[in-house]
């Protein structure tokens, strides 16, 4: 069962990802912070209009990205977004974030302020090496910061062995122990992926985190319309990658890809009825 903000959704749900353009400070900002609210606001529409369950805000184009914790302008700005995306949405419609890379305390800061629902954070059980370099496990830190703001209405999603990262320090731990982990530490649902962004996940590993606790498992990485099929086990797809122009996620949203991916999941729920 797949609860946000204390509602039921049905499984698997469709939850769109908004890559956020670069913000203020980052190399690769424009410097028009309106024009990213725009945009912003413009995909999070585009995915509600298409029939998607909700979306996932991310901060994408701020590459090369800090590691686990970001300036104030970053969490300003990412608060301007999600209040613009909030309104033109609607109260009712699920929101997560995530601020890149592992900065999990400012995205818990903006969800709350925001009125968001959920987190995708990175590192909650045990440590990886990542692009930005060791990234350290925050359960503890997180969850006792969720407990001191009131903010424990927002669910915390983790990735388990998160893609464009090595895990060689805990090669001797199966899937099943990164699962059981986030289960004991009070983690809300696990995110499984493939090997990097738009790189599909093993089925066979979903079924796998599906089995190895009651948790919520999210697929993170490389669903499309004609795969989705084999991910229907799971309680949710995050997709950022396949609905966009060639599947490039850096490129505008493709209508017709939207409009595909809608069909293939109003399919498999369906047949689940």
């Amino acid at each position: 069962m797949l609860l946000v903000n204390n509602k039921k959704l049905q499984t698997p749900a469709l939850l769109g990802m908004v890559h956020v353009r670069a913000l203020p400070g980052t190399p690769f900002y424009k410097d028009n912070l309106d024009k990213v609210v725009e945009i912003a606001v413009d995909e999070a529409l585009a995915y509600k209009k298409a029939g998607f369950t909700g979306i996932l805000l991310e901060n994408m184009h701020d590459r090369p990205y800090l590691k686990c914790h970001v300036g104030p302008e970053i969490t300003a700005a990412m608060t301007r977004v999600a209040c613009a995306v909030r309104q033109a949405v609607g109260d009712d419609y699920p929101i997560g974030i995530q601020i890149l890379a592992g900065a999990n305390i400012e995205a818990l800061s903006v969800a709350l302020v925001a009125g968001l629902d959920f987190i995708r954070a990175e590192g909650c059980v045990f440590g990886h090496v990542a692009d930005e370099g060791w990234i350290e496990a925050c359960a503890g830190e997180l969850l006792r910061e969720r407990a001191r703001i009131c903010a424990k209405n927002i669910s915390i999603w983790t990735d388990v062995q998160k893609k464009h990262s090595a895990h060689a320090p805990t090669a001797d731990l199966p899937l099943e122990d990164w699962v059981h982990g986030a289960e004991f530490f009070g983690i809300d649902g696990v995110i499984v992926t493939g090997t990097a962004t738009g790189v599909a996940a093993k089925a066979s590993e979903v079924e796998r985190a599906k089995s190895a606790s009651p948790l919520p498992v999210i697929v993170g990485s490389g669903i499309t319309a004609k795969n989705c099929k084999d991910y229907a086990v799971a309680d949710a797809w995050i997709v950022g990658s396949w609905v966009k122009k060639d599947g490039y996620w850096e490129n505008p949203l493709d209508p017709k890809r939207l409009k595909d991916l809608v069909a293939a999941h109003k399919k498999l729920l369906s047949r689940k009825r």
